[in-house]
């Protein structure tokens, strides 16, 4: 008997072991699909191997059908609408769609290991009841007959866009909702993010042969095909072309297709296959001629800085309505000068490392996809500028204007905090500036706070232990603070669940006595700049007591100073410097501007005469 207990004692412990470990689902996709280009209808047949490494039991399933966003009354629709703020490329052009121009998607038969199911469409969420729980660990077959019309393209996805480009094909296929550890995630679509299931997708795509596909992926049949993907062309093609693409560990699927692509292939230093489709004018033919050896040197740095890209793919196609990444390709505009495009190709490109490989949940966590990613994108161009590759200033601080806007923003009343579920901010600028901005701006803190070696392998680290995951905000502080070696939890719970902001100021100088007020709610430690009369500075680094360490000495200032912890609820701090004033010809706190100081106007000694603010 005893040895009964024991034995489920030790089962039920296990289980509960194996309930906290990471585990993420698995969908592998086989579509097999037809566009008829006379009427814009898809018609496909969807395959998925659908596994549940959860130690839970689905009753049921949720799909995304993006295209049911593009008709009036639509949730995105209405949420466009009732912005103070709507993006101008939605506005109230939904509403005005005819019944020819909205998107829509059918679903004609599902079943669950050869037995139907029942299912019901709302909005953008198909939801489906199964008959048969789906067990921890179990492998499913879902098969689905569906249909589509691709709407007139308004946002990222659809037909004719503004350049000419006939498809866009994104959110284009009925796409499984993610199960994770927080449970479902059916969020009706309103243009904001997306969340996927990991898997590999085999699509075949039949359409007439006088168009040129791009794709996620690697096309399978390529010397069946051609145009480009191949060193010789094709002769005579059959009136429908079957393309056939395999990508491997993704978690969506894209495609475009236009009659009058140019395409051309790169082989990048590393043998990545970089892929570039536009159309060929006046506006986009020298530029776009440029692309290749700067994108071939953008990888470069990446791979270094980021971590490696892991795909044998990666394709540059002109489509959508901006810029908008996918897994081993971007749907971007492209009649550009040559500093916006080289831009808009290496911010679509940088979300291949921070969403297309580290797949957190964009909808919880914005800020940890377009903030990383913008921090990469401003590295990367400050990169291929010290270079000389492409025109524009190389400044030691190419941020200034980003912490600028951010500060202004921040004090302004409006900003909202940055774990806001990404569709329910308040205004369009709110999270722009929550996700975009302050997302960034927290990974130039981290680099202050850690120090900038400890910061490079850290970034390093949290790619290479999380790729092919879905990392969240506590599973990305965590690995800092191990990489730093210090206590980061009061700096995730300021930066990310608060609006507050950071702003220290030069109190009063005595003698050889310096006194440091925080005037803002979020403590930061702190960096002085003595400069003396004869010119020589002196570095003062005051660690913050919640960090429980501190940042190695990284300045080239031949005196360093490290003085006592400042503990956070101490208003004021004391510094006992090495010089009397009258030696002194000036202070500064963060001259470096490292720190994000909303009021940059009294950190400096002696004082300008500007009124300061409190929060």
């Amino acid at each position: 008997m005893l040895r009964v207990i024991v034995f489920s004692f030790l089962f039920l412990i296990s289980i509960r072991v194996k309930s906290q470990c990471y585990w993420q689902q698995q969908a592998n996709y086989t579509m097999d699909v037809t566009l008829d280009t006379d009427r814009h209808l898809l018609r496909g047949r969807q395959i998925i191997d659908y596994t549940n490494n959860s130690p839970d039991t689905l009753n049921k399933l949720f799909y995304h059908l993006y295209y049911n966003a593009f008709q009036p009354n639509s949730e995105m629709d209405y949420r466009s609408r009732s912005l103070p703020d709507p993006d101008r490329r939605i506005g109230d052009k939904l509403s005005k769609l005819s019944k020819d121009e909205i998107g829509y998607q059918k679903i004609k038969s599902l079943t669950l290991n050869g037995k139907k199911v029942l299912y019901q469409s709302e909005g953008t969420i198909l939801e489906v009841f199964l008959k048969q729980n789906i067990l921890p660990g179990q492998t499913v077959k879902l098969e689905m007959e569906f249909e589509a019309q691709v709407p007139v393209q308004i946002r990222r996805t659809g037909r004719n866009n503004r350049e000419g480009i006939d498809y866009s094909m994104a959110q284009w296929y009925p796409k499984l909702c993610e199960y994770d550890n927080k449970g479902w995630h059916p969020n009706p679509y309103i243009a904001r993010e997306f969340y996927g299931v990991w898997g590999n997708f085999d699509v075949s795509i039949t359409l007439d042969s006088k168009y040129v596909v791009a794709a996620s992926g690697v096309l399978q049949n390529a010397e069946e095909i051609g145009y480009g993907y191949t060193d010789t062309e094709v002769k005579n093609k059959p009136k429908k072309q079957k393309w056939h693409f395999k990508a491997e560990k993704v978690h969506d699927f894209m495609w475009a297709a236009d009659p009058d692509y140019k395409h051309t292939r790169h082989i990048a230093h590393d043998g990545t296959v970089l892929h570039f489709f536009y159309q060929e004018n006046d506006k986009t033919k020298d530029v776009w001629a440029k692309l290749p050896s700067l994108m071939d040197e953008a990888l470069r740095w990446m791979n270094k800085r980021y971590g490696k890209y892991p795909y044998p793919v990666y394709s540059f196609i002109q489509g959508g309505d901006g810029g908008m990444e996918y897994p081993m390709g971007t749907l971007i505009t492209g009649e550009r000068p040559l500093m916006s495009l080289v831009g808009v190709c290496v911010h679509e490109w940088m979300h291949s490392w921070y969403q297309m490989v580290l797949a957190t949940n964009e909808a919880l966590y914005p800020w940890m996809d377009e903030g990383f990613t913008s921090f990469g994108t401003s590295e990367t161009m400050d990169h291929l500028l010290s270079q000389g590759l492409i025109t524009g200033k190389h400044d030691e601080n190419p941020l200034q204007e980003t912490i600028a806007g951010y500060s202004a923003f921040a004090v302004s009343g409006s900003a909202e905090s940055i774990n806001t579920h990404a569709d329910h901010y308040s205004t369009n600028a709110a999270y722009s500036v929550a996700s975009y901005t302050k997302g960034q701006l927290c990974l130039v803190q981290l680099e202050y706070i850690m120090g900038e070696k400890k910061f490079a392998k850290a970034l390093l680290k949290y790619y290479d232990t999380w790729k092919f995951k879905h990392p969240a905000s506590s599973d990305f502080f965590k690995l800092m603070e191990k990489e730093s070696g210090m206590v980061l939890d009061w700096f995730e719970e300021y930066w990310i669940n608060t609006t507050h902001v950071t702003d220290y100021g030069i109190d009063t100088v005595y003698e050889d006595q310096l006194v440091i007020s925080r005037y803002g709610a979020m403590p930061m430690p702190i960096e002085i700049v003595v400069t003396l009369q004869n010119g020589k500075k002196e570095l003062y680094y005051i660690p913050l007591a919640l960090m429980r360490g501190e940042k190695e000495p990284e300045n080239s200032y031949a005196d360093y100073t490290k003085l006592p912890d400042w503990a956070w609820a101490q208003p004021s701090y004391k510094v006992q410097l090495n010089q009397n004033v009258n030696k002194i010809s000036k202070i500064e706190i963060n001259p470096d501007n490292r720190m994000i100081d909303v009021n940059t106007a009294n950190n400096v000694w002696p004082k300008v005469a500007v009124a300061e603010e409190k929060y």
